[in-house]
């Protein structure tokens, strides 16, 4: 089906630029074919002339625009449905220049639809070599030979343009430079926290049993304070490229719905949708919360033990200042067995 823009358009322009057929235009702008001017399909929102998108058939397995839209307003027009060799025709006649084979890109071979059927239907040229059959050397050179075409065929190496075309994007440029260290891929859940959490810990050190006594409420306090789960805004989220498969990370003070950042490997692009920002954002303040509260009642319950612990030790300090009172008052005449029984 043909790809329509729908109402919900923000106009964030996310999608022009990455459309390989230059389908897409803004409100207002005239669009272009074959030299010849047009008047603007849309005074609105941004849209797609029908007559010069592929859905990205022989570029990519799925639709560009459809993937970088924040708001998921880039549809297919069940109104209009094309196949996958009508697609590939357009593609032909757009890109003269170009050659498109029988192993192209498609969303439709991704989807495991019969659509990529007519494309593959040079492929029966293979049936003359049974003429041949009765030498028995025929049918495997004839088998060779289709097998030598794809080959020739994958000049959709010229995928790669739409990917690079984007323009450099003054914002998201800010965001991939905590990106340079995405190779290390750390848990995607525990990137913040290991880091605060290891500072602390030489800190720690267990003291020796001499300092342990006298000052057991200071030792734990260090280590506790230093388990506070991160503020919000200091995470790091991981994207994972669509294209190179690589992972880097985008701040979440920086992530919001709309805004686009670019892969630092190959320079794809990557717009958050709405619905994606809230998921990320809701789990991690819920998580912050859970967090934040096992903290407190660790908190609470080592308090209690602490609380505990020194009202035990205090009562045997005072039961042994007993005993070494009585042994100072009366004790120094007592002998033998009488006399070791004051300290038993």
């Amino acid at each position: 089906m043909a790809t329509t823009i729908t109402s919900e358009c923000i106009n964030c322009g996310a999608c022009e630029t990455e459309c390989p057929n230059t389908a897409i235009y803004q409100a207002g702008a005239e669009w272009e074919l074959d030299g010849q001017m047009h008047p603007s399909l849309s005074n609105d929102i941004f849209y797609i002339v029908r007559e010069k998108c592929t859905e990205c058939v022989g570029f990519l397995d799925h639709e560009a625009c459809a993937a970088v839209c924040p708001v998921d307003c880039c549809v297919p027009d069940p109104d209009v449905p094309e196949t996958e060799a009508v697609l590939v025709e357009r593609a032909r006649k757009l890109h003269p220049e170009m050659t498109f084979g029988d192993d192209l890109p498609s969303r439709f071979r991704k989807e495991g639809t019969a659509a990529g059927a007519p494309v593959a239907a040079p492929a029966p040229a293979a049936a003359p070599p049974p003429v041949g059959a009765p030498l028995g050397t025929a049918a495997p050179r004839a088998t060779s030979a289709p097998a030598a075409a794809p080959v020739a065929a994958p000049a959709p190496a010229a995928a790669p343009p739409p990917a690079g075309a984007p323009p450099a994007a003054p914002a998201p440029r800010a965001t991939s430079a905590p990106a340079a260290a995405p190779v290390a891929a750390p848990a995607p859940g525990a990137m913040s926290v290991p880091a605060a959490a290891a500072a602390p810990q030489p800190a720690a050190a267990e003291p020796s049993p001499a300092v342990a006594a006298t000052a057991p409420v200071q030792a734990p306090v260090a280590t506790e304070a230093a388990a506070a789960v991160p503020a919000l805004d200091d995470w790091e989220i991981p994207v994972l490229c669509r294209d190179c498969q690589a992972e880097y990370t985008v701040a979440l003070r920086h992530l919001r719905p709309g805004v686009v950042f670019y892969c630092p490997h190959c320079r794809v692009s990557f717009v958050p949708t709405r619905s994606t920002y809230l998921e990320i954002t809701s789990a991690l303040e819920k998580f912050q919360t859970r967090s934040e509260k096992a903290f407190a009642a660790f908190q609470d319950k080592r308090r209690r033990e602490l609380e505990d612990f020194e009202a035990h030790r205090r009562a045997e300090i005072a039961g042994f200042e007993n005993r070494l009172r009585a042994f100072t008052h009366g004790g120094q005449t007592a002998t033998g067995t009488a006399r070791k029984h004051r300290f038993a």
